[in-house]
Parts: structure tokens; sequence; C-alpha cells
């Protein structure tokens, strides 16, 4: 499971909020199109600009809360 944080909402400003940790699915056709595929609270994904996002390290645990937050 990867994480990142969003720095950057410009464009999408109801759908992502800046300083939110989102959780992505890795998508090796999208990333080579500069986007990232998030994951919201409701379990569906989405494709953003990769750049919008910092990737950030969790400790496993918190990794588990966040996942099964939902």
């Amino acid at each position: 499971m990867e994480f990142v944080v969003c720095i950057n909402n410009q464009n999408y400003l109801a759908s992502l909020e800046v300083r939110k940790i989102y959780q992505i699915l890795p998508d090796v056709k999208v990333t080579a199109c500069n986007m990232i595929r998030i994951v919201d609270e409701s379990g569906e994904d989405y494709l953003d600009p990769n750049r919008y996002f910092l990737p950030i390290e969790l400790p496993e645990s918190t990794k588990q809360i966040l996942t099964s937050a939902r």
C-alpha cells in the first residue's frame, strides 16, 4: 500500500483536499501519462495529475487504520 499527500487541488477543488492523505493504486499506464490513481474516502478510484501529490511513508499501524476506516 502506498500513500500520498495532496499539495495542490487547482482545477479539482470539489474532489481533492490539500493536505489530505490518499491511498494510491499502482498503475503503470497512467504513471506513464503523468497521472496517479487515487482512492477517495468512498473507496472509488480516480485519475489525477501526479504533480498534485507527494509520496509519504507511514507506519504500518497507520496504514492499517487508514485502509480499514472505509
